[in-house]
């Protein structure tokens, strides 16, 4: 009955994780436009856009592109569920870098100076963010003893009283990760900058559409990451959890659409900044709290 219940919970988080990542992406869409006075898609507007998308010819520059590009979404598919079955956080972490490193990958085999530019960025970024995350993933181990994710429910209070610092170094990276404004490098869910699709210039068809719902498996990966913050014993503390990554994920729209872009130097200086002063900090703080 074990293998059964966890062979039902996989299966769950690789359907509800991108259809839930979709929902999310078409209630940025919503705000922001409302944001800009303007009407906008409808909430269902990213799923339309993945089947026209299937629906289109399948043309790459490279023949390879279409390899690295599902090996992206079956790694990020992976670290997704992962984490939202309760694995082992260090193996998601992993995981999650090496979904990353296909993506730069997929940038590289483009052979277009828009997608060779915005792979360099998406490779700063992975600099910006990499270091924060391992910080999390470490923290989680000082405060549980152990490196699974289940083990945030068997504490008597969340682990947001212990790692303060370490979720607001979080909330920074995850902007990064989520390629909003201003660290909307690599490329941009929206046309609001100099290089539009960056990394994804020459993607189109069943790639483009495997780069889309992968981003709604980043979302859910970002917002799992915040959810351990929240979640402990108490029965209540779902709904808690999910209400603050619902607040988290309406303050990166904001800020995704209040800002305006930074420089590649301006990210990595910030990034590391925090990094090392929030990180830094809270590791330390961890050796005298009991």
């Amino acid at each position: 009955m074990t293998a059964l219940f966890m062979v039902i919970k996989v299966i769950a988080a690789l359907i509800l994780a991108p259809v839930v990542g979709g929902l999310l992406v078409g209630l940025d869409r919503i705000i922001s436009a409302r944001m800009q006075r303007r009407r906008g898609p409808p909430l269902l507007q990213p799923f339309w856009d993945v089947l026209k998308l299937l629906q289109k010819e399948a043309t790459t520059v490279n023949t390879m592109t279409r390899f690295f590009t599902t090996f992206y979404l079956c790694f990020i598919a992976f670290t997704t569920v992962l984490l939202l079955v309760g694995s082992d956080i260090l193996l998601c972490v992993f995981a999650f870098t090496l979904s990353c490193l296909f993506f730069v990958i997929v940038g590289y085999s483009s052979y277009s100076p828009f997608g060779f530019t915005g792979t360099e960025r998406e490779l700063l970024q992975i600099m910006c963010y990499e270091p924060m995350i391992l910080l999390v993933a470490f923290g989680f181990f000082k405060v549980l003893g152990t490196f699974y994710v289940s083990g945030v429910f068997g504490q008597s209070s969340p682990a947001i009283i212990k790692l303060p610092l370490l979720f607001l170094g979080l909330l920074y990276v995850l902007t990064i990760k989520l390629r909003k404004s201003p660290f909307d490098l690599s490329m941009s869910h929206h046309g609001h900058q100099e290089i539009v699709k960056g990394i994804t210039t020459e993607l189109t068809g069943v790639c483009m559409s495997m780069v889309e719902v992968a981003h709604w498996f980043e979302v859910i990966f970002a917002l799992g990451l915040v959810y351990m913050f929240i979640a402990f014993s108490a029965p209540y503390s779902w709904i808690l959890g999910l209400a603050v990554c619902f607040a988290v994920y309406l303050l990166e729209i904001v800020i995704d659409n209040v800002f305006a872009r930074v420089r590649w130097q301006l990210a990595i200086k910030t990034s590391w900044i925090v990094t090392a002063v929030c990180g830094g900090i809270n590791i330390f703080a961890l050796n005298f709290i009991k």
